[in-house]
């Protein structure tokens, strides 16, 4: 006979295996990619779409059921297009960027605009410290594809560096997914 030895958190005491799997599976095919996750992504230049699967990651909808329920972590799959990115902006959790295909430029930069990059390829990745100014762009010929995860469950939505992202950094909250 297996034993547990941790305790379920609160809220799966006596639920049923089958509503655990039913909860706690996200397939790809089943994601609905966000083109409105950011602010930002309606700007040329920054356009990406966001497939959710644990938690809402660092867009700020943490409504919805499309995902699997956050706790300590985010974890979300980006899709960027060739000449695409992110503006620079920062957190105030960690953010990893794991890349899974295709090529991505990712950077750091100071308040004086001194900016480092790097380009990742497949299996490669970057952490991001909380309050350091942060970004990605794709400058190859194809596709991205990477994993983000965030820090907290629930993480506040990004600060943009940019005066007018951050001023409307919640506008998109109220668009149609």
């Amino acid at each position: 006979m297996a034993v547990a030895r941790h305790p379920r958190p609160e809220e799966l005491e006596g639920v049923s295996l089958e509503k655990i799997m039913d909860t706690y599976v996200a397939r790809y095919k089943d994601r609905k990619a966000d083109w409105n996750a950011f602010e930002d992504a309606k700007v040329e230049g920054f356009k990406r779409a966001q497939h959710r699967f644990i938690g809402a990651g660092g867009s700020g909808k943490h409504g919805g059921t499309d995902f699997i329920p956050a706790r300590g972590f985010t974890l979300s799959i980006m899709y960027v297009e060739p000449g695409q990115g992110n503006a620079p902006h920062t957190h105030e959790v960690e953010e990893v960027f794991f890349v899974l295909q295709g090529m991505l430029t990712v950077f750091v930069e100071d308040e004086d605009g001194n900016r480092l990059s790097q380009r990742l390829g497949p299996w490669e990745c970057i952490s991001c410290p909380p309050g350091v100014i942060h970004g990605y762009e794709n400058d190859s010929l194809e596709p991205v594809y990477f994993q983000v995860m965030l820090g907290r469950g629930q993480p506040d939505t990004m600060g943009y560096s940019d005066d007018s992202l951050f001023q409307r950094r919640s506008n998109h909250l109220n668009d149609d997914q």
